[in-house]
């Protein structure tokens, strides 16, 4: 494959469900319809660990939280585990990021020549997340159901001026680059909450055309683990109604076709400026949302609404209109850039995880393939991991017990399996899987010493329990 410049888009917490071409009957995004019909639509891809930070480091070092350390909110991206970046930079790569980055600052040497508007971590980010035995209420969440409906936000503004920023620099810094191919990065924050959409975006949806949220499954092992977490991530007893639930997620929606719309004007700007038969561009996000299902907002579970992710490749080389059922991890990201511009993995790069997305796209399909994910961050009494491999999906909740789901008959996930007769040998192999992938009783005595480290830092429980904490990053002035 010839090296290519690379334009990778991300926005932030969007579950693949809410995209047309993953076949939402509702929501209009037809940018990136459009995106997946002139390339290629991975049916099945994962965040690494659904929740921002996590997520992000993953997307960067090609590497999954226990092996890095980046556990939580609080434990943000800072270099010290090279990324894509830092080999770009060594071969003389221009890449820089447009917009949200969600590492520990500035300053840190996280793998850009240039960042532009960033976001990074605020006061130490989320704290409170760090007190995972008992996890205390927060009674942040009360902001999600306080702002709904149409009007302004920092978020949208912040959105808005990425926009700007990414089709200024196509236009100008792009278009000069030497002749090297360039990598660049340009990350949105919607539709992450507060679900708040531009008028012109929430008006094309009436909360009435919103079906309800599903309801948990009753009965199933994991339900001694969501009561800690329900406890906790209090989002839902904030909502009055399900007609408010409706105008949330109506908003959600409103706030997927914002994005898809600077999709466009990003993609109206490559072919502008020439720069499209010169140029691969990725679509993906970091995790998703639950969106009110089973009384759950937010990310940081391993239902498909949380850990499930849009994922797009188009340009020169990539399969026209193909959907790559092969399952695929934001992990497969760092071969992915090597490969766009000509590099081959070398050195400790040769023992990362993942596996090229334009090589993945250019065999058959093998929907055998595992995919691993793990959650160790807010309300979360101890580790949760995830496979996805074939039809199933296998969560096991350390201490506590395992949900199993049959994705092609149950693709909700309303009927766990773990305890029907006959799966007991399934059961014990998806165990052993994710025994190849981790130890997990050693990867949550890591994280909770790490937080507990930090903990202490801070002054103890009550002194993180009693510092302010926002329910989401404030935009950069």
């Amino acid at each position: 494959m010839e090296p290519k410049n690379l334009l990778i888009i991300m926005d932030d917490e969007h579950f693949s469900g809410i995209v047309g071409c993953y076949g939402n009957p509702l929501v209009r995004t037809p940018n990136i319809d459009r995106l997946a019909a002139e390339g290629c639509r991975f049916r099945n891809a994962y965040s690494p660990s659904p929740i921002c930070v996590p997520a992000r480091a993953a997307f960067a070092t090609g590497r999954y939280p226990h092996q890095t350390g980046y556990w939580d909110n609080c434990i943000a991206y800072d270099g010290r585990v090279e990324g894509w970046g830092h080999r770009l930079q060594r071969e003389g790569i221009p890449v820089i990021s447009i917009g949200k980055l969600h590492y520990l600052d500035e300053a840190s040497p996280t793998g850009f020549d240039r960042q532009v508007l960033p976001m990074h971590i605020v006061g130490g980010g989320d704290v409170h997340g760090l007190i995972r035995d008992d996890p205390p209420p927060r009674p942040q969440c009360a902001d999600l159901a306080g702002n709904i409906g149409p009007g302004d936000t920092s978020y949208i503004r912040y959105d808005r001026a990425i926009t700007r920023e990414a089709c200024d620099w196509l236009r100008s810094s792009a278009a000069t680059q030497p002749g090297r191919p360039w990598v660049t990065f340009v990350s949105f924050i919607c539709p992450h909450y507060p679900m708040v959409a531009p008028p012109e975006f929430y008006a094309l949806y009436d909360p009435n055309d919103i079906p309800p949220p599903k309801k948990r499954l009753q009965g199933t092992p994991s339900n001694a683990w969501f009561e800690a977490f329900e406890s906790s991530y209090i989002w839902d007893r904030f909502f009055a109604s399900d007609e408010q639930r409706r105008i949330a997620i109506a908003s959600y929606y409103g706030l997927c076709t914002f994005i898809d719309d600077a999709v466009g004007q990003i993609m109206r700007t490559l072919e502008e400026t020439g720069l499209s038969a010169d140029t691969r561009v990725m679509f993906t996000s970091d995790h998703g949302d639950n969106l009110g299902a089973r009384g759950l907002w937010g990310k940081s579970t391993m239902y498909e609404e949380s850990a499930s992710v849009p994922l797009i490749l188009a340009g020169p080389d990539v399969p026209k209109g193909r959907v790559v059922r092969t399952p695929a991890s934001l992990v497969d990201c760092y071969q992915t850039v090597l490969d766009g511009v000509g590099l081959a993995a070398e050195g400790d790069e040769l023992e990362l995880p993942g596996t090229s997305l334009f090589e993945i796209a250019g065999r058959p399909d093998d929907e055998a393939r595992p995919i691993f994910s793990e959650y160790h961050a807010t309300a979360a009494i101890s580790g949760s991991f995830m496979i996805r491999r074939g039809r199933y999906k296998y969560i096991r909740y350390l201490g506590v017990g395992v949900e199993l789901f049959d994705l092609e008959e149950d693709p909700e996930e309303l009927i766990d399996l773990s305890r029907e007769p006959g799966y007991a040998g399934l059961l014990r192999e998806f165990d052993a899987a994710l025994r190849q992938v981790v130890d997990p009783e050693d990867a949550d005595r890591r994280a909770k010493a790490d937080q507990r480290k930090l903990i202490e830092r801070y002054g103890g429980r009550q002194a993180v329990i009693d510092r302010a904490c926002p329910s989401h990053t404030p935009a950069p002035a």
